[in-house]
Parts: structure tokens; C-alpha cells; sequence
């Protein structure tokens, strides 16, 4: 870690060639290995750990507080579900949402992982009982969201069970620097004065050097070791496209994952429920989600996403930290987040089984406008001090700038949150793979606008100059007689939507501005009579169309896969967590299914050789599996025989 803000402690990071650097991290030498492999086999199939994941397992164990940055689908709970249960102990773990603890809690046990969770969505009883079973000691984890961690009944609970850990998820929730911060963390704090002895541990996926130094300090963090692994997700294939006609460009990329689950993420709640209906009237199986719906209607939404009832959730930012899904194949941004935070932390819920994964933005220059002004309204309503609105709109520029600079997604992500990148071309971004189209004509296109706003006087808005230039004789235009100018119609054969689209470009390319405020109006620069006298150039940039066949990266995850006998076990997997009553992903992720038709074993010793499928789930399941495997196999036609004699 570079600066001078390091937070205390020693530092074991990635440096983005999945070479790890160790800074005085020691734990008792190779103090229970063999039982954290045995155990990690035992629950969830797997013979190895990656080097991340072994140090803050023994962080865990050894009691040393530690701070974990590891990207989303990167391991991060196996390093606080692994020490109790070597240690046969009970830990705490502090997570901000229900839906996100009753996933878990279901995954673990379908593992044979003894696990619960207290939360406000349980009766009375059922709290009770959960509350009879944690005192007893039959649970290794024991999850609550921090305002009931703090209760007097839940502390006391805590001090009987002589809790030595405690585990904290979405530990950036702690930090005015993230991008979810939570005043509620805050008080977590407390844990320190109420359990002198016991060992913090904060896990997060997103967080910069000032976010990891914040959290150290907030939680008086004693001596940790801090963790960074690499914020890159290489199975993500990022595309940044101009937004053009947002709901034709949704479909389009939707229609590249037919039948797979995705997310849509879109500013406000009225355009999350739009969206949803062109989708649904496209024959597409997608539903709504924000947080001004009811939250019983919230669950069902969620509920059914799980359940591989719907495809996809088109949501606002509501839909976030609760998504355990693993096999989201797109992500899909139709206007821009706020930060760059956002963005990484929202992207990475694709591809969270380790498979090939899409993350599609739609860009405008007018939702950063947008977004700028949500952000200085909302700073004014809270009486919030002048550096909040500043530092919203400092990262808002960071996320702006990762969107229209021309550099490797990949690349521009890392350099974010202070990694290096050390490939010149990632293979997975739309500037790598050549995606970029350039308009011709860009700077004839731009002089016509910026004189068309030079005609109007520089006193209209984007709506007002795309209807001139297009011709659109309204009774506004005729008012104001700007049917009468030269630039009435100029560029009528360019479709509105796709003008509207330049004009933000070139606000973008700072050749063209924008007044702040409820009436905005567009004004030239100097640099707009620069490209007006043919002294300047400008680039402007429109969607290329992208085949729907899969890309390199997409083709090496199915290589080798029966693609009718994936199908087929997806059917089984649904049928098997309906009658459990759990989301498809807690019986098996994609990544396994695959396996399995690529692999394709026949009997319970072969099943037990692929990574990724604990004893548990071969006992409960194990023989439908080899079953489904052996019947397709047999009513599989044999390959046609060359009848020719030869000759």
C-alpha cells in the first residue's frame, strides 16, 4: 500500500499478477492446516485455499483482529465460516440485511454447516427458539444485523456464550468515505469496550486506502492484519456504449443471456418499473424492484429471482448487499452509478461462481447531470457540510472519467483502488476487444449543433436545439421563430434520440456546457469557436452492434460442456430446491453444474472427485445427480456411422 495513511498493522496484498506479498503476517506456524483443509473439504468440496483465504482463516483462528479485502465471488466468507468450526467455537458475524443472512444461513446448512440467524422478519417463537439452540451451543455462526448485536438481550446472550470473535460483513458500511455508509455500523465500535478479549475481523469487497484506513480506526482495531487482495474480477467483461435508445440497448444485451439470470440497475423508481414492463412485454421474464414498494412485494420479488421464477430484477441501488445469487450472467447499468464503488460493487454480483459474466453501461454525460444534482439537493435537505456534496461530486468525476477516458476497464478499475494491471490488453473490455465505433462526420455533426446554439442565443436547453436541428415545428419553435433559421432541420435525418446523445458527447468533451440548475441551458466556450473555425477535432462515439455469439472468454467456461445435460441438471437443481424450500444456487452454483455435464460421472465415488460438492450435499442429493447423468447418457443417440463401404 502507497501513502501516508496506512492503516496499522501488517499488510499482505496481491500485486495483480496473483503474486502475494507478505509483510510480517505470521500465524503459529502451520498451526492446524490439515484440519482447516479437512474441514473446508468436509462442508464444501474443495482441496485447496487460496492464499488470501489461508491467512485470515489463521487470523481467525489465532484471534488477531484483521481487515479482509477480497473482490466479490472471491472467497471472503469461507475466512469467517472456517475457524469456529475448526475451533468448535461460536462467532458472531454483524451483516446489514435479512435477505443476505437467511441465504447464507440456508447455504451453510445445506453444507451440514450448523448455522442461524436472528433477525427482525422472525416471529416471536421462532426468535425464541433460535435464541434456545445459540445458548445451548449447537451453532458455529451466528448471524445479526448491528442494531441487534447492540441490544442489552443480545449482549448478555453474547457474554454467556463467551464469544472470542466477531465478524463484520460489509464492513465499508463503517466509512463516510464508502459508498454505503450506515450510522449504525458506527456503534460497532462498542465492541471493543464490551469484549476486551475478543477479536474483530471486518470483510469487504470495495474499499480504498482512505475507506481501509477508516475502518481500522473505527472499529480500534488493534494491530491487524490487513489483507488486500486483488480488486480485479477477470471473468467480467465490461462494456461502456453510448446511451442511445435505453430500453432497445437493455434488450439487446439481455438477449445475449436469453433464459440466464441479470440485474438492471437504473437511477429512479419510475424508470425501474417502465423498464420492467417493455421487458416483460418483450417476452422477457423480469419484475421491479425499489425501495418504495411494499416490503412484503420486495421479498416476493427477491423470492422469485432465487427461485429461477424470473429472470431479471430491474432495480434501483435498493437491490443490493441482500443478492446472493451466484450465476448472474449480466449486469446491466442503464444510466450511470454514482461512484466508482457503486459500480465494482454492483458488477460484482455477475459471475460470483467464477464463470464468464457481462457488465453492460449505458453512458450519458445528462445522468451525471443528473446524478450531480440529486447530489447537491440531497446535501442541502440533510444541512450536510459543504465537503460531503463536494466529495460526492469528486467521485461522481471518477466515475465520469473511468466512462468516457479511453483506457482498459479493466486497467482504469485496478488503477482505482491502487493496483497495478499488468496486462496491455485485458481480452474482456469493449476498448481491448475493438468495440469502439466512431460517427463520421463527428466534427460537421458538431459544428451544425454548436451553431445551433449559437443561433438560439445560447438560451435553450437539449430538448429545444434537437428540435430545431431536427425540424420538429412546435409551437415553442414558431414562438421563438427558430423555424426561420438556418439550422432548423439541419440534421433531420439523424434520430432524435441518437442527437440528443451527441449533445451530451460534447458537453462530455467539454466543447459545449451545461447551466446548472432546474432550467439548464447549453452555452459555448472557447473551445466550442475553436471546432466552429475548424481549429479543433472532436470524436464522437456510437454503439456498435455486438453479435450475440459469446466471446473467447465466454467459450472457454463451456468448453467441453453438454450443453442439453446443463439444462437438465438445472431442472433437477430447481426441482430439488423447491421441495427445500431454498434458492437454486444453496444446492449447487453453475460452476458445479458445468462440471458435472462436462465431466459427467456415473457413480457417487466419481461425484466425489469434483471440486465444489461437500459430503453433505453427496448424501442428500448425490445418487439424483448420478442418476440424471447415467439416463442421460443412455437415451443420448449414438454418433451416426459412416455407412460407406470402403474402397
Amino acid at each position: 500500500m502507497s501513502g501516508q495513511n496506512k492503516p496499522h498493522g501488517c499488510v499482505l496484498e496481491a500485486d495483480g499478477t496473483n503474486q502475494w506479498h507478505e509483510s510480517a503476517i505470521m500465524s503459529d506456524g502451520a498451526k492446524g492446516s490439515d484440519e482447516i483443509l479437512a474441514t473446508v473439504r468436509r462442508f464444501w468440496g474443495f482441496d485447496s485455499l487460496r492464499p488470501l483465504q489461508e491467512q485470515a482463516i489463521h487470523a481467525g483462528l489465532d484471534r488477531r483482529d484483521s481487515l479482509v479485502v477480497m473482490p466479490t465471488g472471491g472467497g471472503k466468507s469461507l475466512c469467517y465460516q472456517v475457524p469456529p468450526a475448526v475451533a468448535k467455537r461460536t462467532d458472531i458475524v454483524i451483516s446489514p440485511l435479512i435477505a443476505l443472512m437467511k441465504d447464507q444461513v440456508d447455504a451453510l446448512r445445506a453444507c451440514g454447516y450448523p448455522a442461524a440467524a436472528l433477525h427482525s422478519a422472525m416471529d416471536p417463537a421462532e426468535i425464541r427458539a433460535a435464541e434456545h439452540e445459540i445458548a445451548v451451543g449447537n451453532h458455529h455462526l451466528i448471524f445479526v444485523a448491528p442494531e441487534r448485536m447492540l441490544t442489552p438481550r443480545f449482549l448478555e446472550l453474547a457474554e454467556r456464550l463467551r464469544v472470542s470473535t466477531f465478524a463484520i460483513d460489509e464492513a465499508h458500511c463503517i466509512s463516510h468515505w464508502g459508498h454505503d455508509f450506515r450510522p449504525e455500523y458506527r456503534q460497532l465500535a462498542e465492541l471493543k469496550t464490551r469484549f476486551p478479549k475478543a477479536s474483530v475481523h471486518a470483510y469487504t469487497a470495495t474499499a480504498t486506502e482512505r475507506v481501509r484506513t477508516d475502518i481500522v480506526e473505527q472499529l480500534r482495531l488493534e494491530n491487524p492484519a490487513v489483507l488486500v487482495g486483488s480488486f480485479d474480477r477477470p471473468n467480467l467483461l465490461y462494456r461502456v456504449i453510448p446511451k442511445v435508445r435505453v430500453d432497445e440497448q437493455v434488450r439487446a444485451a439481455l438477449e445475449r443471456h436469453r433464459g440466464e439470470a441479470a440485474i438492471v440497475y437504473c437511477i429512479s423508481r419510475k424508470d425501474t418499473e417502465s423498464m420492467a414492463r417493455y421487458l416483460a412485454s418483450c417476452g422477457i421474464r423480469a419484475a421491479h424492484y425499489h425501495a418504495g414498494m411494499e416490503a412484503e412485494e420486495r421479498r416476493r420479488t427477491q423470492d422469485r429471482f432465487a427461485a429461477e421464477e424470473i429472470d431479471v430484477v430491474v432495480a434501483t441501488v435498493a437491490f443490493g448487499m441482500g443478492i446472493d445469487r451466484s450465476d448472474i450472467r449480466c449486469v446491466i447499468h442503464a444510466a450511470i452509478p454514482k461512484t466508482i464503488e457503486h459500480y465494482q460493487q454492483e458488477t460484482g454480483r455477475a459471475g460470483r461462481d467464477g464463470l464468464a459474466a457481462e457488465c453492460v453501461l449505458l453512458y450519458s454525460a445528462g445522468d451525471v447531470l443528473r446524478w450531480k444534482d440529486l447530489i447537491e439537493r440531497s446535501a442541502a435537505q440533510a444541512n450536510a457540510p459543504p465537503e460531503v456534496a463536494e466529495n460526492g461530486r469528486r467521485m461522481l468525476e471518477e466515475i465520469r472519467r473511468f466512462a468516457t477516458v479511453a483506457r482498459c476497464r479493466h486497467a482504469a478499475l485496478s488503477a482505482y483502488f491502487g493496483e497495478s494491471y499488468p496486462k496491455p490488453n485485458c481480452g474482456a473490455c469493449d476498448l481491448c476487444l475493438d468495440e469502439e465505433e466512431g460517427v463520421g462526420d463527428a466534427t460537421v455533426i458538431a459544428q451544425k449543433v454548436l451553431s445551433c446554439v449559437a443561433r438560439v442565443e445560447q438560451r435553450f436547453g437539449v430538448e429545444h436545439v434537437v428540435d430545431v436541428l431536427t425540424g420538429v415545428g412546435n409551437e415553442r419553435v414558431r414562438r421563438w421563430r427558430h423555424h426561420e433559421l438556418s439550422t432548423f432541420g439541419l440534421l433531420q435525418e439523424m434520430p432524435r434520440k441518437n442527437l440528443t446523445s451527441v449533445i451530451y458527447q460534447l458537453i462530455d468533451a467539454e466543447v459545449l456546457e451545461r447551466t446548472p440548475g432546474d432550467r439548464p441551458v447549453l452555452k459555448l466556450n472557447a473551445a466550442s469557436w475553436e471546432v466552429m473555425r475548424g481549429q479543433r477535432q472532436v470524436k464522437l462515439l456510437e454503439p456498435k452492434k455486438l453479435k450475440a455469439a459469446r466471446t473467447a472468454m465466454e467459450e472457454d467456461t463451456w468448453r467441453g460442456v453438454d450443453a442439453e445435460l446443463f439444462e437438465k441438471l438445472r431442472a433437477l437443481r430447481r426441482e430439488l430446491a423447491v421441495a427445500r424450500r431454498v434458492a437454486a444456487f444453496v444446492i449447487l452454483h453453475d460452476s458445479a453444474l458445468r462440471e458435472l455435464a462436462r465431466r459427467q460421472p456415473v457413480s457417487l465415488a466419481e461425484l466425489r472427485k469434483l471440486r465444489g460438492i461437500g459430503e453433505k450435499k453427496i448424501a442428500d442429493f448425490g445418487k439424483r445427480l448420478v442418476e440424471q447423468i447415467a439416463s442421460h447418457q443412455a437415451n443420448k443417440p449414438a454418433p451416426a456411422q459412416n455407412s460407406e463401404k470402403p474402397g
